[in-house]
């Protein structure tokens, strides 16, 4: 069989497209220390909730004295609202992810709170665009810090050609730039027979052979990732829907000619009214995260020593609900960190505390970690992209923001 992601980048104009919602890309060279000194092959994958996850609902700060008056009947895991499952005593996890909790327990897992980007005006469309660009500000860049990376990465012994697998119609901010992308989503509509595809690669070889080429690679691609049969059906709403993007992207992942570097996104953080936190809207969301995260994990078992998995969103929720039994756009939220080369089964935070006085702008927990020293200190450890590139190139104008020691084995 023809190798989907070289064939695929013979023709970097063409691409197939299918819908989706999420990305991945590969890069061209391991780092040497990594790589060849070591025998590493790493793979780092960065998972986007768009919409604005509430962290203080996924991470409640059971601890913390002022939680319960500031969020009332919705402060779960105090009084009679909502379980949690317990991290390290001042901390707990939303009981919605018991599978992320083992994880923790296992030391496979980082929590860190009170996180931010740069950005503090709380619009969707500019928080997404400076959490993708890595920028200082919104509408800076047409090139995203994930793409940045893959090329800052040393120089060492090649795996696998320049390439990109983007599971979405249009390619993401975060993985565009000079690394090529082919898009692959596992398919939902009825497909045609099983002879199609072969009659369609028959006819396009004969009229136009630069599009088979790409029509091989998608069809190779789409086998290798186990694309859900439609016969069994790929029913089970957003649960099942996140599930079949991670297991797919996982094979891809794993596959020793596939990409290193991935991307997924997941919509529907936005949570203005009848949130649910502790069984609800948000519970839902969190659960069908839990299993798109374990799947993830599971599939990538062969390589899970190697892996590191970043999840963020673009900024968290209002410290007070609403009166919609809600929450408003806010300022700091919560990140995951999670794989076998995650020094985890610890909570990160430099607290900033809930009362009135120390919450930002009097709405919003107060950003006290800035996301980009976690990215860097994460890449730094497990890519070994130098420091300089990360300040200068990957998230520019950063200097002074020092990578995070610690988050990698």
């Amino acid at each position: 069989m023809a190798n989907a992601f070289t064939d695929a980048m013979l023709c970097p104009s063409r691409r197939v497209f299918l819908a989706g919602a999420g990305a991945f890309v590969a890069w061209a060279n391991l780092p040497r220390a990594a790589y060849a000194a070591q025998g590493r092959d790493p793979r780092f994958v960065a998972v986007i909730l768009r919409g604005a996850m509430d962290g203080l609902a996924v991470v409640p700060p059971v601890g913390d004295p002022d939680f319960p008056a500031l969020r009332g009947d919705l402060a779960i895991g105090t009084g009679s609202y909502g379980n949690t499952l317990p991290l390290d005593g001042f901390f707990a996890l939303n009981d919605a992810m018991p599978l992320l909790h083992k994880r923790y327990q296992a030391g496979d897992a980082l929590i860190v709170h009170a996180v931010a980007t740069g950005y503090r005006d709380r619009s969707h469309f500019d928080g997404q665009d400076v959490l993708e660009s890595g920028e200082t500000g919104p509408r800076m860049s047409k090139t995203g810090w994930l793409n940045r990376a893959a090329a800052a990465i040393p120089a060492g012994d090649r795996v696998a050609p320049v390439q990109g697998l983007a599971a979405m119609p249009t390619v993401p901010l975060i993985l565009r730039g000079d690394a090529p992308t082919l898009t692959w989503t596992p398919p939902e509509l009825k497909v045609a027979k099983a002879d199609t595809a072969t009659r369609l690669l028959d006819l396009y070889s004969e009229v136009d052979p630069e599009f088979a080429r790409v029509l091989s690679a998608g069809l190779d691609t789409d086998a290798l990732a186990g694309a859900m049969d439609p016969v069994k059906g790929g029913g089970g709403g957003v649960a099942a829907a996140f599930k079949s993007l991670a297991s797919g992207a996982a094979k891809l992942l794993v596959d020793d000619g596939g990409p290193r570097l991935a991307a997924l996104s997941y919509d529907g953080w936005d949570t203005h009214t009848d949130e649910g936190a502790g069984d609800g809207r948000l519970a839902n969301l969190l659960g069908a995260l839990d299993g798109a995260l374990e799947a993830l994990a599971t599939t990538m078992a062969p390589v899970w020593n190697d892996t590191a998995i970043v999840v963020m969103t673009e900024f968290g929720r209002t410290a007070r609900i609403n009166g919609n039994e809600g929450t408003d756009h806010g300022t700091a939220t919560t990140a995951l960190l999670l794989g076998g080369a995650v020094k985890g089964g610890r909570v990160l935070a430099d607290w900033p505390g809930l009362k009135d006085s120390q919450l930002f702008e009097d709405r919003d927990l107060y950003p006290s970690l800035d996301l980009r020293g976690v990215l860097k200190g994460a890449l730094r450890d497990h890519l070994g992209i130098a420091v300089a590139d990360l300040s200068t190139k990957v998230f520019p104008d950063s200097i002074g923001i020092k990578p995070v020691d610690g988050l990698i084995r």
